[in-house]
C-alpha cells in the first residue's frame, strides 16, 4: 500500500520544483549566472506543460468513462418495468393505508369495504378519519352491500358526523354485492394519477373473527396498472344495477 502511494507521487513535478529551487539558490550564491538559469527555466516550463497535457488527457478519459457509465445505467433503468401491483403484508399494512388516505385527492370510491374494520376508535381515527378530514379530497362515496346497512347506521355514520369535513361523505349506495372484491379508488397527489388499495374478503387475505374482519394482505395498484379500468367498471356496474327498472 505504501509502495503504491509512493509511486503515485508526481515525481516529474517534484523534480522540476527541486531543480528550480537549486537553480535559484546557486544564482543567489553567484555560482551560476543568468545564462545558465534561463535554459533551466525553459526546460521546467516545458516539463510542466507536458505534465499538464497528460493530466488533461486523463481527465478527458475519465469524463468519457463516466458518461458511458451514465448511459449504461439509464439503459438499464429504462429496461426495468415498474410493477403494476405491489403486495402489502401485515407489517406495512397500516402505514401504507394511512399514507394512502393522506395522499388522496379528488373524488374517491370505497367499494365493498368491510365496515367492521372501522368500528374500533383506533382504526377509525387511523384509516377513515384522515381521508374525511383531508382537504384535498372532494368526496367519499361508499358502495356497500345492503347487509352492512345496520352497522353503518349504528356505528359508522355517527362517527363520520363528528368529523370535520363530514359533508364530503355522500350517502352510501346500497347494492347486492356478490363479489368478494374490495377496494378504495382515488387520485394520488404524490404520483399524479389514480391508484387503488385492493383486497379480498375471506382467507388468506382477510382474517375473520366473531367481532370483525381485518385485512391481512392488500394490493397497492399503481397508476399505470391495467387493472384500474376493471375496478372502475365494477363500481359502474353496481350503479347500472341500481338504475335498472325493477
Amino acid at each position: 500500500m505504501n509502495l503504491k502511494r509512493f509511486l503515485g507521487y508526481e515525481w516529474d513535478a517534484i523534480a522540476g520544483i527541486l531543480a528550480a529551487v537549486a537553480a535559484i539558490v546557486l544564482h543567489l550564491l553567484h555560482v551560476v549566472d543568468e545564462a545558465v538559469i534561463l535554459p533551466i527555466v525553459l526546460a521546467l516550463l516545458g516539463l510542466l506543460f507536458v505534465n499538464f497535457m497528460r493530466h488533461t488527457r486523463n481527465n478527458e478519459l475519465t469524463a468519457e468513462e463516466v458518461s458511458h457509465t451514465a448511459h449504461a445505467v439509464r439503459r438499464i433503468q429504462a429496461g426495468l418495468s415498474r410493477p403494476e401491483i405491489v403486495l402489502v403484508g401485515p407489517r406495512q399494512l397500516r402505514s401504507v393505508s394511512e399514507r394512502f388516505a393522506r395522499d388522496m385527492s379528488g373524488d374517491s370510491i370505497w367499494f365493498n369495504v368491510c365496515l367492521s374494520m372501522y368500528v374500533p376508535d383506533e382504526l377509525f381515527d387511523a384509516l377513515l378519519r384522515p381521508a374525511i378530514e383531508n382537504p384535498h379530497v372532494s368526496s367519499i362515496q361508499f358502495v356497500l352491500d345492503a347487509s352492512q346497512q345496520p352497522l353503518w347506521e349504528a356505528k359508522i355514520q355517527p362517527r363520520i358526523a363528528a368529523c370535520a369535513g363530514q359533508s364530503k361523505v355522500r350517502d352510501p349506495r346500497w347494492c347486492d354485492l356478490d363479489r368478494n372484491v374490495s377496494f378504495i379508488l382515488a387520485d394520488n397527489r404524490q404520483s399524479g394519477g389514480t391508484e387503488a388499495l385492493l383486497s379480498f374478503w375471506g382467507e388468506p387475505f382477510m382474517a375473520q373473527s366473531t367481532q370483525r374482519d381485518v385485512p391481512r394482505y392488500i394490493f397497492h395498484v399503481q397508476k399505470h396498472s391495467e387493472l384500474l379500468p376493471h375496478l372502475m367498471e365494477l363500481e359502474r356496474g353496481c350503479q347500472r344495477r341500481e338504475d335498472a327498472p325493477r
